[in-house]
C-alpha cells in the first residue's frame, strides 16, 4: 500500500480549515460510496464545518433504514461556495461532470482504490490495494487520530462489507478483516448493516432476482454464466444497483462457471455490463470490462455500452 501520509495530514488541514465541504458520491451509488461520504460529514460537522453530499441519483430507498439521509442534486447547489470538494469511490462515475464548474481557488480531493482512474485533483489519495474506499477513510481517521464514532464506525464497516461481498471477495485481506473488527469494538452495528442492507430484501428485489434467475444461461465454452435485466423489469420492480450487483455476485457461485455477467437496461439506449468472477476461477474480469471501453477490479468490474438487448436463438445479442 502507498504511504498516504502526508496527504491524509494535507487533507484533514483542509478540511478543518474549510467552512464548506462538498462531498461527492458517484453515480447509482452503492454501500462504499455512500458509507465513506457519510463517515467523512460526521468527521466534518464533528468540527464545526458544514457539509454536503452531491450526487446524480437520489438516496437508495433501500439503505433509508439504515441511515435516513438525502442526497443534493448537483445542479441545485451553488458549487462555487464549497472551499473543498472530496469526491469519494469509483470517481469517474459521475463527478467528471460536474468538473468544470469548479475553480481553481476551490481545492479538489480524490480518494479511490479503483485501478483506472484517469482523473486527478490537487490531493490524490488513490490506491487499488486497498479494498474500498472506506478503507481508506479509515486509515485517513487513524493517521489524525480521530475519533471514530458509533455511527461513522457502521458506515465505514458499511462501506468494507459492501466491497469485499460480506468478506467474501479475494480482497478481503487479514488487515481488513482487523480493520472490522476495531470498528466493531468502537461500536459498528454489523448485524442491523447486514439486516438492513444485505438480507432485508423486499419483495420487488425478490422478483428483479428471480427474473434474472430464470434467464440464466452458461457458455460451456469460456465459462460464464449471464443473464439481462430489461429496463422495464427494472422500472417494474423498482431496482437499485446493489440489486443489480448482488445477482452478479450470486450467479457467480453456480458450479462449473468462471464468471458472471449481468446486462442490464439503464437510461435509454444504455447498457451496463457488471462482471464478477474469483481468485480461484483464473478470469481477469477488468480485461474483459476493457474490451469494452470499462474497467475496475480483477474480480469485480463494469462497463457501459450503448445499444438494445435482442434475444436470439443463440443467446443475446446487443444490436
Amino acid at each position: 500500500m502507498i504511504n498516504f501520509s502526508q496527504e491524509f495530514n494535507t487533507l484533514n488541514y483542509v478540511i478543518k480549515n474549510s467552512d464548506a465541504v462538498l462531498l461527492f458520491a458517484h453515480t447509482r451509488p452503492d454501500g462504499d460510496s455512500i458509507g465513506s461520504v457519510l463517515a467523512l460529514r460526521e468527521y466534518v460537522k464533528s468540527l464545526g464545518g458544514n457539509a454536503d453530499i452531491a450526487c446524480f441519483d437520489p438516496y437508495p430507498d433501500y439503505l433509508k433504514s439504515l441511515s435516513p439521509d438525502y442526497f443534493e442534486f448537483p445542479a441545485r447547489l451553488d458549487l462555487k461556495k464549497y472551499k473543498l470538494i472530496i469526491a469519494s469511490d469509483s470517481v469517474e462515475r459521475g463527478f467528471h461532470k460536474i468538473r468544470k464548474a469548479i475553480n481553481k481557488e476551490q481545492l479538489i480531493a480524490l480518494i479511490d482504490h479503483h485501478p483506472d482512474i484517469t482523473l486527478r485533483g490537487d490531493i490524490n489519495i488513490i490506491d487499488p490495494a486497498y479494498s474500498s474506499a472506506c478503507e481508506i477513510v479509515y486509515d485517513f481517521f487513524e493517521i489524525n487520530n480521530t475519533e471514530i464514532t458509533s455511527s461513522m464506525a457502521t458506515y465505514l464497516l458499511w462501506g468494507i462489507l459492501s466491497d469485499t461481498g460480506m468478506f467474501q471477495h479475494a480482497n478481503t485481506t487479514p488487515r481488513v478483516m482487523e480493520i472490522a473488527s476495531r470498528l466493531m469494538r468502537k461500536g459498528a452495528k454489523l448485524s442491523k448493516i447486514v439486516e438492513k442492507a444485505f438480507t432485508n430484501k423486499n419483495i420487488s428485489t425478490l422478483k428483479l432476482w428471480g427474473k434474472a434467475f430464470e434467464k440464466a444461461k452458461i457458455n460451456q465454452a469460456n465459462g460464464m454464466i449471464v443473464s439481462v435485466l430489461t429496463k422495464k423489469e427494472l422500472d417494474d420492480c423498482g431496482a437499485g444497483t446493489e440489486d443489480i450487483a448482488q445477482v452478479a455476485g450470486i450467479l457467480n457461485t453456480v458450479p462449473g462457471t468462471k464468471f458472471s455477467l449481468i446486462l442490464s437496461e439503464r437510461d435509454p439506449g444504455v447498457i451496463k455490463g457488471s462482471l464478477r468472477s474469483e481468485e480461484y476461477k483464473g478470469v481477469d474480469v477488468s480485461g474483459i470490462a476493457a474490451q469494452f471501453g470499462g474497467g475496475g477490479h480483477k474480480l469485480a468490474s463494469g462497463f457501459e455500452i450503448r445499444g438494445t438487448i435482442v434475444e436470439t436463438k443463440n443467446g443475446w445479442e446487443i444490436v
